[in-house]
């Protein structure tokens, strides 16, 4: 029998940022991991009036969610569901920092105004480094014995010790072969034991949490009303206890026609900036649109053409991935952990497994409301400080929503598996660190060249021929706002200055603005995708980092533009209503 009350929520000052409370029925078990002391005294790192400046580069946007289309039972499964989300909201702010529950314990009621921003603040970045300023620690904590809680924020956040070097990590691989699967594995964290390196399995080291979860998934899968969707929440509630995501994987790639589209676990690896091994918890509970998802079908028919025609040899290209890809059109109703960090996600595609690639493929999920949202709040005034006058008008929406997908169709091509070295390894093991940067400026880039191949194709209408590459354009000042030493915005810069190099891009500095060689664009996207693709298929670091050091920087013109967008929100915060209309069973 489920009992109804109401949902248990900390709401947060000015965004009506939601956390979970840390005390009351749900509080969360910290047994098995360091707590601190509740007395800890707080100091921004800036004074007030910046500190709201940081805010305010966040325009709050209100999610709505209608239950009409539900049925009493889905109405409780997105309720169970929502209750998932939020341990995976719990589980990342454990895994971003080992500061960051502790302060959010301390801040859940702020004694002062100030306090009251950083609060605000610290919920959005889920830790105390800002994550658009290249994690500049933006307060100061101390505990009552003295200890600084907020210093660098560790590029392994707690995946490692926060003392392992690259050395000590390569050694004992070294010493200790039969290790490396367990280290590399996207599902363990890395933990010191009598002196000694060992691997912990997620399911081991955040095993009440996840014990927790798996019951709400459980509970929601009787009653969503879709059979394989059903099995997939199962299946994945299976995966939190046992460690072995793959089923799981492959039950969410089969799920068909559910009118709730359910994303839940540990998937990217962009939080770990050591290696881009380990995976990150998140949630998407999203509202699958069936007309629009219809429309943009047709895409998924040329993966094999796609793949063919890509500026490498055949040899580096990748007809071994299965050929199913899913694209579907949806609307976000809540979504928890990784993604809600700082910068919002606007589609994604997964699974990023490629054992699970090479037998279902992949599929891409295009979130069409936060699109719009971006769009309207940031990419068109963007693009009226930015384009040159003569090409603003070729800003166009549809443009920037099929970038986005193209760009998540273009993570499911190219090398997945290669040989380095007489080994047999993914990509993301041979690039390590920069594999992040790497795989998104491919992403990027591939986006717009599939959009012009399948432009000529006459799959996509004629007029991206010319407005993809400009609204592109002012969609990379959007991304390079970011903050350069996240993989999106340096991936960004990768590409801005490859492609002005190569004259794709003008420059006027009389009125500072930028423009595209529509002409010129196509030779050098092409150019740049045969590199990107190559470094990727050799699993050649040193030629990744080679252009990173030297596409990858900040140069006068970008930063005199960016200087004039000040007043322009870098991203969204989201303010789900379905927490306020909607009743936790």
């Amino acid at each position: 029998m489920l009992v109804a009350r109401p949902l248990s929520l900390c709401w947060i000052g000015l965004f009506g940022l939601w956390s979970a409370c840390a005390h009351g029925p749900e509080a969360k078990p910290e047994s098995h991991r360091p707590d601190g002391p509740e007395e800890i005294v707080i100091k921004p790192t800036l004074d007030p009036e910046a500190l709201a400046k940081k805010l305010q580069r966040y325009a709050p946007v209100r999610i709505p969610f209608d239950g009409g289309p539900f049925s009493a039972d889905q109405r409780e499964a997105i309720a169970a569901l929502v209750s998932a989300a939020r341990i995976m909201d719990d589980l990342f702010w454990e895994q971003a920092s080992p500061s960051g529950p502790v302060l959010r314990r301390r801040l859940a009621s702020p004694v002062n105004p100030t306090e009251g921003l950083l609060a605000r603040y610290l919920a959005i970045n889920y830790d105390a480094y800002d994550r658009l300023d290249d994690f500049e620690p933006f307060l100061s904590a101390v505990d009552p014995s003295g200890k600084q809680l907020v210093t660098a924020k560790p590029l392994g956040a707690t995946f490692y010790p926060t003392d392992l070097t690259r050395e000590e990590w390569e050694r004992h691989l070294k010493e200790h072969p039969e290790d490396r699967e367990a280290f590399q594995s996207n599902f363990t964290v890395i933990r010191r034991r009598a002196g000694e390196l060992v691997a912990v399995p997620y399911s081991v080291e955040y095993q009440a949490e996840l014990a927790k979860a798996a019951k709400w998934l459980q509970e929601a899968s009787d009653r969503v009303g879709n059979q394989s969707l059903a099995r997939f929440l199962r299946s994945r509630a299976a995966a939190f206890g046992s460690n072995d995501y793959q089923q799981s994987d492959m039950d969410w790639m089969d799920v068909k026609d559910s009118i709730l589209e359910v994303t839940i676990g540990p998937y990217e690896v962009y939080e770990d900036r050591q290696f881009n091994y380990k995976a990150a918890f998140e949630a998407f509970i999203t509202v699958r649109d069936a007309a629009e998802s219809q429309k943009l079908a047709k895409v998924a028919g040329y993966l094999t053409e796609m793949e063919k025609n890509l500026p490498i040899p055949d040899e580096y290209k990748n007809f071994h991935r299965g050929l199913s890809s899913p694209i579907l059109v949806v609307d976000l109703i809540y979504s928890a952990g990784d993604t809600r960090a700082g910068v919002q996600t606007l589609a994604f595609n997964l699974p990023n497994d490629e054992r699970v690639r090479a037998k279902k493929g992949s599929k891409k999920v295009m979130l069409k409301n936060i699109s719009h949202a971006k769009f309207d709040k940031i990419l068109v005034p963007i693009a009226d400080k930015i384009l040159a006058v003569d090409q603003r008008s070729k800003l166009s929406f549809d443009a920037y929503f099929n970038h986005t997908l193209m760009h998540e169709v273009s993570h499911g091509l190219g090398p997945g598996f290669i040989e380095k070295d007489g080994k047999r390894m993914t990509v993301n093991l041979a690039l390590k660190d920069l594999y992040s940067t790497m795989e998104e400026a491919k992403a990027d880039v591939l986006g717009m060249y599939n959009t012009l191949f399948l432009v000529d194709k006459g799959v996509l209408p004629a007029e991206l021929r010319q407005t993809a590459p400009v609204t592109f354009l002012a969609g990379i000042f959007r991304s390079v706002r970011f903050g350069v030493h996240e993989a999106h915005g340096r991936a960004n810069l990768v590409a801005f200055n490859y492609l002005l190099d190569k004259g794709a891009y003008r420059h006027d500095p009389q009125t500072g603005t930028f423009s595209v060689d529509l002409d010129a664009a196509p030779g050098a996207i092409r150019s740049l995708a045969h590199d990107l693709l190559t470094l990727q298929a050799q699993g050649d670091y040193e030629a990744a980092l080679a252009m990173v050091e030297r596409f990858g920087l900040m140069r006068p013109e970008m930063q005199a533009a960016l200087a004039k967008l000040g007043d322009i929100p870098v991203d969204i915060v989201p303010e789900f209503e379905v927490e306020s209309s909607i009743a936790r069973r």
